[in-house]
């Protein structure tokens, strides 16, 4: 049960008010500051757009910060009007109580009652809408600009990591998975567009309310800001210690969940062999006791970061006593408005939010940076020898496929040969085997004559012509390749005969399939020639799949073939078919034959005996049998293998 099949488990912290911070930790750039310098020269060619939203993130937060100190206002004049109502009623009750003259009384009731100042509150209910209309329109302003620069911008990089997986030579895939490159051209670019769209305008949002909602609060009252701010590091150390207890409970849950993950997986995957060897229960059971340490590492984890929301509320609430408290004081000395009680709670619980933002954002940015790092890493891969500015113009149908090694040398390490001054002289229209144990140097010497590799000595030559005066596209052209690993992509079966032309004609591509004896399966699919091949092809069986690639080949008439046999899981009658195919595609071409089984390769006109990336033997296969040498003892292994086989069949 491998890391890999592990599943993140996001944490609910990240979702807190104060845990986003305190959630699993972020992968860190090696270096931050040379990444960021490099991030931020592709931003410069927008930088007056950054600029206009930086004006937009000022102006909106601003107007928004405005808005509790403003209404504050209204609730002063309503205040106002309800204690001018009171003083009224109390000041005729108290000349009753009295025993005040009548005429006194009935001229205090006569008199004019205290009404609430509407004209005002309505004003300022207009300024209130005003101030967030505007907000808002700054915010949708705002978003819509930073949503093209995040876009254009990762547009470019899209656009530079693609011309450089185009030009990085063979071996930097070989020492990759496919997984890792996949992971930095989609992933990594996607963290860095949301976070230039999204993570960018809500930090310079979110530190300007810091430093604008301080401002409005000292402006109201510096004493009630001193406590206000002191509930901060309560909550922060408060957060921090909680978080730190459930970081054991996530780890034990994510190495539950991994394990859990994995068991599935593999019961799944083998499910066959499990019910034939009767390991039923012990599966079952063992699902259960994982699932067991799941659930407690779970509900620990959940618990411990539920606990959180609790502890800062209670904080918070204490510091909104001593406010109110504090706040009632002022207002009875007339230091404040009690409006501005009201607006000074509004700010103190706006006044965390940015806070926590600003922590999520730099734990964002720092995830960001290392993502940015990862495709920079790429680009600055070693790209592969660019093709010769006065390249030898060659045409396919001219070349006869005359191949010749010279002296040539190669290694993957400086410092571990493994292809040693090879020479080898290939006539047009021969049969050349390759054959070796695993590890010989057999697909490396395809891959050189490819040019996926670069040589470390000496040359290769096509028709005299070394390859390296070659562009690599001409050079490719030259070679077809049917390989026991076939490769067919999500259309068409005319679509995939027809993928090494332009526009070919359909006849031509159905003559191909004849002549590769695939015509017969092909018609007798439902939709024939237009049958929708899946994304792995595996809606034909795998003879037939190779059939199409030799009908490709075919197809594409290329003077040199390269072959790795594909018959060893098909059966007998497709085994006898692909033969005939592959006889027809080498007819009067130049053959490379990656040979696995040695008794379909006797009529090769040339057989290169391959051992630690040397041909050890060369020559026919009746010369190379008298020699009694490495490749009689490869022959004579294979064919005892297959009579034991046979032997043990007929018992």
């Amino acid at each position: 049960m491998s890391d890999e099949k592990k599943q993140p488990v996001k944490s609910p912290m990240g979702g807190g008010p104060m845990g986003g911070a305190m959630g699993r930790p972020t992968e860190k750039a090696k270096d931050f500051k040379g990444t960021l310098k490099r991030l931020v020269r592709y931003l410069e060619p927008q930088k007056m757009r950054f600029f206009a939203v930086g004006i937009l993130a000022v102006v909106s937060t601003v107007f928004s910060i405005f808005g509790p100190k403003v209404l504050g206002k209204a609730t002063t004049k309503i205040a106002d009007g309800v204690i001018a109502q009171y003083a009224y009623i109390a000041k005729i009750q108290a000349a009753v109580s009295q025993h005040a003259p009548e005429p006194v009384i009935d001229g205090l009731r006569k008199s004019p009652i205290p009404l609430f100042d509407f004209g005002y509150i309505g004003r300022i209910m207009i300024l209130m809408i005003f101030l967030y209309v505007i907000s808002c329109l700054c915010s949708y302003a705002m978003s819509f600009i930073m949503s093209g620069v995040s876009q254009r911008t990762v547009f470019i990089m899209r656009n530079e990591v693609k011309e450089k997986l185009d030009r990085l030579p063979l071996k930097y895939f070989d020492g990759r998975t496919h997984g890792e490159i996949l992971s930095r051209v989609t992933n990594d670019m996607d963290n860095i567009a949301t976070t230039l769209q999204q993570s960018l305008t809500q930090l310079i949002t979110s530190l300007v309310t810091i430093i604008g909602i301080l401002i409005m609060m000292l402006s109201i009252s510096p004493l009630m800001t001193l406590i206000a701010l002191v509930t901060l590091p309560a909550c922060g150390i408060l957060t921090v210690f909680i978080a730190k207890k459930s970081q054991i409970f996530f780890a034990r849950q994510q190495k539950s969940l991994g394990e859990l993950n994995g068991h599935v997986e593999e019961m799944y995957t083998g499910h066959k062999i499990v019910k034939v060897f009767g390991h039923e229960k012990e599966s079952i059971e063992q699902f259960r006791r994982i699932n067991e340490q799941l659930y407690h590492a779970g509900w620990k984890a959940q618990f411990m970061s539920g606990v959180i929301m609790p502890a800062l509320n209670f904080v918070n609430n204490l510091g909104y006593v001593f406010i109110c408290i504090i706040g009632g004081l002022l207002v009875a000395k007339k230091a404040i408005e009690i409006g501005d009680i009201q607006a000074f709670i509004q700010y103190m619980r706006q006044f965390t939010q940015p806070i926590v933002q600003t922590a999520n954002i730099a734990n964002i940015i720092q995830g960001t940076i290392a993502s940015a790092e990862r495709v920079f890493e790429v680009l600055d891969e070693e790209e592969q020898i660019p093709d010769p500015v006065d390249n030898v113009r060659i045409e396919k149908g001219n070349i006869t496929g005359k191949v010749d090694f010279e002296h040539v040398s190669f290694r993957y390490k400086e410092d571990v040969p493994l292809i040693e001054d090879m020479n080898i002289h290939v006539n047009p229209g021969q049969m050349i085997a390759i054959v070796g144990p695993t590890g010989a140097g057999k697909t490396t010497m395809i891959n050189l004559l490819l040019r996926f590799y670069e040589l470390n000595g000496g040359r290769i030559t096509i028709d005299g012509i070394d390859i390296t005066k070659m562009t690599r596209g001409d050079l490719r052209g030259l070679f077809g390749m049917v390989l026991q690993d076939t490769w067919l992509y999500k259309g068409t079966i005319l679509e995939n005969i027809g993928y090494g032309l332009e526009n070919p004609d359909p006849e031509k591509i159905i003559e191909a399939a004849k002549a590769a004896h695939a015509d017969h399966f092909i018609r007798s699919l439902p939709l024939g020639y237009d049958t929708i091949l899946n994304e792995e092809a595996s809606n034909i069986s795998q003879g037939q799949k190779q059939l199409i690639t030799i009908a490709r080949a075919l197809l594409a008439d290329p003077p040199i073939l390269i072959l790795d046999e594909a018959t060893s899981s098909v059966d007998t009658r497709t085994e006898a078919l692909i033969q005939k195919a592959m006889k027809s595609l080498m007819e009067g071409r130049t053959s490379f034959v990656i040979a696995h089984r040695l008794s379909t390769i006797k009529n090769a006109d040339l057989i290169l005996v391959m051992k630690n990336g040397t041909v050890i033997e060369q020559g026919t296969h009746d010369e190379l049998m008298k020699r009694k040498g490495f490749y009689e003892d490869l022959y004579n292994s294979q064919f005892a293998k297959r009579f034991d086989a046979k032997e043990e069949e007929n018992e």
